[in-house]
């Protein structure tokens, strides 16, 4: 039986006046409803446009916190433009990302580009991190060029292309030589996370290429913790590499 959208009414009505703290309650139709959307067009298309209404209007951030959660489980290219016109809000950035790394739709995965470009500060390391959520190919070039930026920008690009992990990520990397500390420490780790990924999916030369790197990278005889860590990890990935029984 098709879902009753005019039961939807009252919910919303109640939605648009909600807050943190109050009685979620009247809201559980909507939960159900969003349940019952998958598979729905006509449903899902209904409960995006309300859901919209409710994430671009003047309700409590509670309400369009709601609505964008909501909105990450349904939503499709249609839900993009409202969430995208909220990622440059101090306020609601966080949960438009939020629904935006999860909507399947390529648009998504391009608002968050676009955005990359025009925001800054934690607002912009945002939009890379749900970059790197999405694993999206097509930001390896962007993000590269932000990792000779200011350094925790550099490093939460190079977090991100080691999410992304395919070689072009990695040969992103490969192409930077940060001086010691954070951003170099994440350039490896990011390297590793590659060759890692790699080697899962079965391309063993590559893999092994990045993992006999890394251990160049810190050299034979490691003074530090972590840089010991690092070799220990990257030859480890080596005889992975060598074992066709081995799997990361």
């Amino acid at each position: 039986m098709p879902f009753d959208t005019t039961t939807l009414d009252a919910p919303f009505t109640a939605l648009a006046g909600f807050d943190w703290g109050a009685d979620a309650a009247p809201l559980a139709l909507i939960d159900a409803a969003v349940v019952a959307a998958h598979g729905d067009a006509a449903l899902t298309s209904d409960l995006e446009r309300r859901l919209g209404t409710i994430v671009s209007g003047s309700s409590s951030r509670g309400a369009r916190e709601f609505a964008c959660r909501k909105l990450s489980m349904i939503g499709t290219k249609a839900a993009v433009p409202v969430l995208a016109a909220r990622l440059g809000d101090v306020d609601d950035s966080h949960m438009a990302r939020f629904a935006l790394e999860r909507i399947p739709a390529p648009e998504a995965a391009a608002a968050l580009r676009q955005a990359l470009g025009s925001l800054r500060g934690d607002l912009r390391i945002g939009i890379i991190s749900s970059l790197g959520g999405r694993r999206d190919a097509a930001s390896v070039a962007p993000l590269a060029a932000l990792l000779t930026g200011d350094a925790t920008t550099a490093a939460a690009a190079a977090a991100a292309l080691g999410r992304i992990a395919t070689a072009e990520a990695d040969a992103a990397l490969a192409a930077v030589t940060p001086a010691p500390g954070p951003v170099a420490a994440a350039v490896i780790d990011a390297r590793l996370a590659c060759a890692d990924a790699l080697l899962a999916a079965g391309d063993r030369s590559a893999a092994r290429a990045i993992y006999e790197a890394v251990a160049a990278m810190v050299g034979p005889s490691p003074t530090t913790h972590r840089d010991r860590a690092v070799r220990v990890a990257a030859r480890s990935g080596v005889l992975d590499c060598l074992d066709d029984t081995a799997s990361r």
